[in-house]
């Protein structure tokens, strides 16, 4: 493998964590959530148990959407499906733009880690966060062929390692500011000004489909 390709795979696989990080430090991947029963229990436990079912969910609806691409990938021609894949994105992203906030999913603070586990399988895909993975996996996918065309021995790896860097990375955010927030800061930041997040989500996901249909 040259070293240009080496350093392309890197930059992909760090977009990827990159990715995870940023769906990490959005309050609506979970950690407002965590915060928010840590306080509700008064237990610091409570914040670190809850990161379980936050992950589990979270790389459900990742995984779900990866493997329908990745599947529809085997059976189309790879020409079409960049494009497709990008027509979802922006579709996604107008979606949200004029219905986001009108469907957001709604549990009480008192929901058990099943209910945590739905909310955040929820609200993984109603945030198109799967889709925004298509751009790095599917470049990833068909260097490591032979023929450079999806085929499921080389796919499903790096469709699992990608799953898997990416919600490691997530995790790892959203434990960090979960922490910090419980023990330090606390949530009365919020009510005095926040980054409107769903115009940077809506941004994030044309973003992806632009990179999608210029790699």
């Amino acid at each position: 493998m040259s070293t240009p390709a080496i350093s392309s795979d890197i930059w992909l696989w760090l977009a990827i964590a990159g990715l995870g990080l940023f769906h990490g430090i959005n309050p609506a991947m979970g950690w407002l959530f965590a915060v928010a029963l840590g306080l509700n229990h008064r237990s610091e436990r409570i914040v670190w148990l809850s990161l379980l079912p936050i992950g589990l969910g979270h790389a459900l609806a990742i995984a779900l959407v990866l493997f329908l691409v990745l599947a529809l990938g085997l059976v189309l021609d790879p020409g079409l499906l960049r494009p497709l894949a990008a027509a979802m994105l922006f579709g996604w992203a107008a979606w949200h733009a004029l219905y986001g906030r009108r469907h957001k999913v709604r549990f009480g603070m008192q929901v058990g880690l099943g209910g945590l586990f739905l909310w955040s399988f929820l609200m993984a895909n109603a945030h198109g966060a799967g889709l925004m993975l298509i751009p790095a996996v599917i470049p990833l996918c068909l260097a490591a062929s032979p023929t450079h065309a999806l085929t499921v021995g080389t796919s499903l790896p790096i469709a699992f390692a990608a799953l898997g860097v990416h919600t490691a990375a997530m995790l790892a955010t959203i434990g960090i500011v979960s922490i910090v927030v419980y023990k330090r800061v606390g949530v009365g930041f919020l009510r005095r000004g926040w980054i409107n997040l769903d115009l940077v989500w809506t941004i994030a996901l044309v973003a992806c489909g632009v990179l999608l249909l210029a790699i």
